[in-house]
């Protein structure tokens, strides 16, 4: 399997259910594991990590993304990222449906990115289906959130530490609990 056949799979949203799949996963998975040991098992500039991402993704990242590690991913090669995003140390990124970080974005520590879900049927429950997840610009995410397959965080909006979000969440509000939901909008000072 090609990456691009893969990514197009699970752009379609299709089960990751075949032998051909799992293999290519599992090939994917070492080669994320080498690279984030690179970057987690040594002191690294700033620099030096962002040539570590981009080696990861497989596109460099922009000249402003700051990374505190250890950082981990389980595939690596779904991942787009904007200008002026920050990850703190310890996130965990499964990005094999898709994750997408808009310019500005802030990632607490310990942050997870789960783009797969498993099937209820316990005679399936091996099959994983994926589901992007976009978070919008200028958005601020709190130490221990869990982002769930499928959503999307709009512009402005902030989600609670410890959050556990399971829906999409509008743009310019604050997220919190588990499962997440809506404490308030946040106002914007009128334009002058």
């Amino acid at each position: 399997m090609t990456l691009e056949a893969f990514l197009e799979h699970v752009a379609a949203r299709r089960p990751l259910d075949t032998p051909e799949i799992g293999a290519f996963m599992n090939e994917m998975s070492d080669r994320a594991r080498r690279i984030t040991c690179a970057m987690n098992g040594a002191y690294r500039s700033q620099e030096e990590l962002r040539e570590r991402m981009g080696e990861l993704l497989g596109h460099p990242v922009d000249p402003t993304f700051r990374l505190f590690p250890p950082f981990y991913t389980d595939f690596g090669r779904n991942i787009r990222i904007g200008r002026n995003v920050f990850i703190n140390a310890g996130c965990h990124f499964q990005d094999h449906g898709g994750v997408t970080l808009g310019d500005g974005a802030l990632v607490g520590h310990n942050v997870v990115f789960a783009t797969l879900n498993h099937d209820l049927d316990p005679a399936r429950r091996a099959a994983m289906t994926p589901a992007p997840i976009v978070v919008g610009r200028n958005v601020w995410i709190g130490s221990n959130a869990t982002i769930l397959q499928g959503v999307t965080i709009g512009d402005g909006a902030v989600v609670a530490a410890g959050a556990v979000v399971v829906r999409d969440v509008a743009p310019n509000t604050i997220v919190g609990g588990v499962p997440a939901r809506m404490i308030r909008r946040i106002e914007r000072p009128a334009e002058e």
